[in-house]
């Protein structure tokens, strides 16, 4: 955990520029928009709001200042928060299984695994600073010699990389997401103590005092590499969002692949949602760029005007990324969206899409499936839940004015990377919408955010899609389906059961579907409505990207 002398210096900068890691929860000029008023004192907040939240005393004893009246909160606060006290249990990373497969650290929602190489001598060197030789041989064992980082290396005759995985034991909510999807058996969930905890937060800090990763281990072919680039980590973590948030991974991966790109020159405008209520806490601030929350249903309008001041200040090649659930995009926010995509505007959305308001405690959305048990569409006597057919936002954005589309997964990491950076290199408006799983909304246990969305896709609920308009002049040529399992059949069957996999398979596994079945397992008539519903999504894209 950095402390907060650390964090000022991290926020140290020229004081009229926001793109220096001293947010000023604005996206326009600082000049323009703050004339007459002080510049937010980072060291005041630090030590007098953040210690004052962490001791309890905030509500009572802190006055109403400008910075309140004005919202600000720096940049990257939320590094100063600590989960440790609310799960029982924290991950145990076990060396020797380790292949160095960067899934634990891409996948975690929280920034609590933090990945890092470094070459054998320099590892043994910089152990040589841990006086204590017990500590010293405590995290010199945690350091695996894996074929990816050593093994290769050393054939080709440089020194091998000694790789090692880190639990930040103040960011670890418990979900275990990292031990679902480590394939290795490299972690387990293990039980606190006091020994335990002593040694993990000695660790993390050894591991933190060593510096970055050794560049020439790093393969900047290898997407999944890219998190082991210091400066990709955009977001500390410290979200107050829900153990193992299938929307916290999304957006970690977003800035970490516009961070490898851009580094920290780029924006965030948000629509009011869970992204901005678990990343807004008062006073903890996850980002470490400049981001600002609009309203629900005009997020796309306000990174419009941003856009336009930037360009007109010269900033045209900053990036600048519209972000919103379901609601605010396939809803009440449609018309701005459309707008933008309209505009032509060098503006990226992503959509987190959950398939309800889980702001609001899991309302239905247009992007709600058929059957779906929410708020406003319940499952009860005379209806089976939601009995509207979903919106596909994605087909109604390929049919803007030159937009590049993206549907993807954080499950399918190297897919959603190529879409982020497609999407960043495109000229003009793009719009990617990631499958994110509410865990409470949905009915899914913690740590299944990540199968839960590759099932998904793998059932034709949510397909992968990328929408080029650089390709080629026809829909045909601009659609890809590439990633999706069987793309020319109907279905998917399973190589290893030799069964068919449908939406009804996909509905089993969650609980917003559970009252569709009978005690023998049957699903109802509304589910079997749906799974053609979702087969019929999946026949048009077959046929618009030329595969019918």
């Amino acid at each position: 955990m950095a402390t907060v002398e650390e964090l000022a210096t991290m926020n140290e900068a020229s004081e009229r520029d926001p793109f220096n890691n001293n947010s000023y929860g604005t996206l326009v000029d600082a000049p323009y928009k703050f004339v007459d008023l002080p510049i937010l004192d980072v060291n005041r907040f630090n030590e007098s709001i953040i210690r004052s939240y962490e001791d309890g005393c905030a509500p009572k004893e802190l006055p109403a200042d400008l910075d309140v009246a004005r919202s600000l909160v720096p940049a990257g606060t939320a590094t100063l928060r600590d989960f440790s006290y609310i799960a029982p249990e924290i991950p145990e990373y076990l060396p020797q299984n380790c292949t160095g497969c960067m899934d634990c650290v891409t996948l975690c929602p929280d920034t609590a695994i933090l990945g890092k190489v470094l070459a054998e001598p320099d590892l043994e060197q910089k152990l040589q600073t841990i006086d204590d030789e017990q500590d010293r041989s405590m995290f010199e064992g945690q350091w695996s010699r894996t074929r990816k980082y050593y093994d290769g290396p050393k054939k080709k005759g440089k020194e091998g990389g000694r790789f090692a995985i880190l639990i930040d034991p103040s960011k670890c909510k418990g979900c275990a997401e990292c031990v679902t999807v480590c394939d290795d058996e490299a972690l387990t969930m293990i039980p606190k103590s006091e020994q335990t905890m002593e040694s993990i937060r000695k660790s993390h800090r050894f591991f933190k005092n060593f510096g970055p990763s050794d560049d020439q281990y790093i393969n900047d072919n290898l997407l999944i590499d890219m998190m082991l680039k210091e400066q990709t980590h955009i977001y500390v973590g410290g979200a107050g969002s829900c153990a193992g948030c299938g929307e916290g991974t999304a957006l970690r991966m977003l800035c970490s692949a516009t961070g490898a790109k851009y580094g920290d020159q780029w924006g965030i405008v948000a629509a009011t949602g869970c992204n901005t209520v678990y990343t807004s806490t008062y006073p903890y601030n996850p980002y470490l760029v400049p981001w600002t929350n609009s309203l629900f249903e005009n997020a796309p309008a306000d990174a419009m005007g941003v856009r336009l001041r930037w360009n007109q200040m010269g900033w045209t090649d900053k990036p600048l990324w519209c972000i919103g659930g379901d609601g605010a995009m396939f809803d009440i926010g449609f018309q701005s969206l459309s707008r933008m995509l309209a505009s032509g505007m060098n503006i990226k959305v992503f959509v987190l899409d959950t398939q309800v308001y889980s702001n609001t405690g899991g309302q239905a959305s247009t992007s709600t499936y058929m059957g779906q048990n929410t708020k406003m569409s319940v499952h009860g006597k005379r209806f089976d839940g939601k009995q509207e057919r979903r919106k596909e936002i994605a087909q109604i954005a390929m049919m803007h004015p030159r937009t590049f589309v993206a549907q993807t997964t954080c499950a399918h990491t190297n897919h959603f990377y190529k879409a982020v950076l497609a999407a960043l290199e495109f000229d003009g408006p793009a719009l990617i919408c990631c499958y994110t799983t509410c865990q409470p909304e949905h009915g899914v246990a913690d740590n299944m955010a990540t199968d839960q969305a590759r099932l998904a896709v793998d059932t034709r609920a949510f397909p992968l899609i990328i929408y080029d308009p650089r390709k080629g002049d026809t829909i045909r040529e601009h659609l890809s389906l590439q990633g999706n399992p069987a793309m020319k059949d109907e279905w998917w069957t399973n190589p290893k059961t030799e069964e068919t996999v449908d939406f009804i398979d996909f509905c089993r596994s969650e609980g917003r579907f559970a009252k569709h079945f009978d005690q023998d397992g049957n699903p109802s008539e509304t589910l079997i409505r749906a799974r053609e519903d979702r087969l019929q999504n999946w026949r048009q894209l077959q046929e618009l990207a030329g595969l019918r």
